[in-house]
């Protein structure tokens, strides 16, 4: 299992939100190519980006701190937040961007995902990120009547690279991952997913461990690193004999 920092990026500095309030941040640094070689240098596969004022203003943002990230790593990275436009995706792409993160486009405009996940064949990811199992959009700002199982069982036959399944209550509160929800996702459809939101402890990732036998394939873990309750070579540690299951 993957254990993927997070780092979230909002007016160029690097911040941890509460349930995605975008008024109750925690700024963490205001260097985000600094913090990338941080999580690199202490042996992180892969790092989970967010433009966050991209998901609020519905448009990438934070391109610079994106471009900086990039140039500071060797590793893949995974990018969210803005993406509407095949354009806008385009452009991440080139600046070498390794997969795009879908959340608001899913639920908003299906021929432009369609023609995403067609045209970036294995670079797109779908965000789930679910109220009471409930789609948010919009920066989590508007919920919908989507539920999260049916549009993750209707998307799973074009292909995606992963689902990434957050708890919107959980995230940034540090209570726990919702293992019950996730194991649901996992076993529902054959693409790998990613567990996000609610991590605290080591506990959280040892519960989550017997869930790749389902099919998960990574944690996003980010208030818990930079707040020490989770140490990420302790949690590498725990991680490294865990064999997901690649359906």
């Amino acid at each position: 299992m993957l254990v993927i920092p997070a780092i979230d990026i909002k007016n160029g500095r690097c911040v941890r939100l509460r349930q995605g309030v975008k008024d109750q941040e925690t700024v963490y640094g205001d260097d985000p190519g600094a913090m990338a070689r941080r999580w690199q240098a202490q042996g992180a596969q892969w790092l989970h980006v967010v433009d966050l004022d991209g998901a609020f203003e519905k448009k990438p943002v934070n391109v610079a701190a994106v471009a900086s990230i990039r140039q500071n790593l060797t590793i893949p990275m995974q990018l969210g937040g803005g993406l509407r436009t095949l354009e806008d995706m385009a452009q991440y792409i080139s600046l070498g961007v390794d997969r795009l993160i879908l959340g608001t486009a899913v639920l908003k405009d299906r021929e432009v995902t369609m023609q995403a996940l067609k045209r970036f064949p294995g670079r797109i990811a779908i965000a789930l990120d679910a109220r009471d199992g409930r789609l948010a959009a919009e920066g989590w700002v508007e919920t919908t009547d989507r539920d999260a199982l049916e549009v993750a069982q209707a998307l799973a036959p074009l292909g995606p690279a992963a689902f990434i399944y957050t708890d919107i209550f959980r995230d940034g509160m540090q209570t726990g991952p919702n293992i019950a929800a996730t194991r649901r996702l996992a076993q529902a459809v054959p693409t790998p997913v990613i567990a996000s939101g609610g991590v605290n402890t080591i506990k959280d990732i040892q519960d989550l461990i017997p869930l790749t036998e389902d099919g998960v394939i990574g944690v996003i873990t980010g208030k818990a690193l930079y707040a020490g309750t989770l140490n990420f070579q302790e949690a590498l540690q725990l991680t490294s004999g865990s064999r997901p299951n690649n359906r």
